[in-house]
């Protein structure tokens, strides 16, 4: 027998064999896929809390969600569900918002990197908001799942209902209601700050000296900012002030908007009382909010945010100071 024939036997061979893997695991795959549709409903649905313990990567998806309360005078809802992780809420995760329904379905996974050390003592926490531009989003309910108390040899899918919010861990820090407006032929980004509320106490006296940065940051670098005035011993400041700057299209799809209320005062550092960002990284309302800016030119689009600690908000930007080099011309 030639040697050539020896080869073409050989490589018929192997190309059997790898069809046959290929048709054990496609039908394994299948198998198990119809399995996972079989499970009873109930109120909201996760798959996966699934972690690799040599990663330290935890990996949630948020199914659907059933039989939800009507929060609107429509008799219904617009929910979203944010997704984070106690005690160390160092980032946090939003759903998009589903409008009008009771029955969302949302099929959205979210990664969080966690210290192994701190599994046993971490709880993941899901809440589902009604989503409301205008006014104060409610909650409707919320899951907690102890990380410590679940199997990581196996991927989770299961209905859970939904329990009453636990309001001790939350830190009220204020909210804040701006308009975003974009005219691409001008390259002009208009800012306007609104009007703040609710926000937290810093002076002695039980209130507070609030103003507002307002900070591009392009390509993760600090870029241009400006403030509004200051508001005297208020918790609920006025402002109705503008700010316009140059953007050109290109720049604004790598731009962050960095808002951020701090409390003046006239002797000592300033004290930070909460952040917000939007742009290209941003999550949750805060990415609505910029897309629906961008998708509405000339159009200001006005929306109330609640303010995040500066700590979280920092962590995730990560910015880096520009560095300006003198330029000295010297003549020899």
């Amino acid at each position: 027998m030639p040697r050539w024939a020896i080869y073409a036997i050989f490589a018929v061979i192997v190309l059997l064999f790898l069809v046959c893997i290929i048709w054990v695991f496609v039908k394994y795959c299948c198998k198990s896929k119809k399995k996972r549709k079989n499970n009873p409903d109930h109120q909201i649905n996760l798959q996966g809390v699934t972690g690799t313990t040599t990663t330290s990567l935890l990996t949630v998806m948020i199914k659907q969600a059933a039989a939800l309360p009507a929060m609107d005078l429509g008799g219904t809802s617009d929910p979203y569900v944010k997704v984070y992780i106690t005690p160390n809420k160092s980032k946090t995760f939003e759903t998009k918002v589903y409008r009008k329904t009771l029955n969302p379905i949302f099929n959205e996974h979210f990664t969080f990197e966690i210290d192994k050390a701190e599994l046993n003592e971490s709880t993941l926490v899901m809440k589902v908001f009604d989503f409301d531009r205008f006014s104060k989003h409610d909650i409707i309910g919320e899951l907690r799942l102890q990380l410590g108390t679940i199997d990581w040899n196996h991927v989770i899918e299961e209905w859970k209902n939904l329990s009453e919010p636990s309001k001790s861990e939350d830190i009220i820090l204020g909210e804040i209601c701006f308009s975003l407006r974009y005219v691409p032929t001008t390259s002009k980004l208009t800012v306007v700050i609104l009007e703040a509320k609710n926000l937290k106490s810093m002076d002695l006296g039980g209130s507070s000296d609030p103003y507002v940065k307002v900070q591009l940051a392009l390509d993760k670098k600090k870029w241009k900012r400006k403030k509004t005035s200051v508001k005297k011993c208020t918790q609920n400041p006025y402002f109705n002030e503008s700010f316009t700057f140059v953007v050109s299209f290109e720049q604004i799809q790598r731009l962050q908007l960095v808002i951020s209320v701090w409390d003046h005062d006239k002797f000592t550092r300033n004290d930070a009382i909460g952040k917000i960002f939007l742009g290209c990284d941003a999550t949750g309302n805060q990415q609505r909010h910029w897309a629906d800016m961008l998708s509405n030119p000339r159009k200001p689009v006005a929306q109330w945010h609640n303010l995040f600690s500066s700590e979280q908000v920092d962590s995730i930007l990560e910015l880096k100071h520009s560095v300006r080099i003198p330029f000295i011309n010297k003549n020899f």
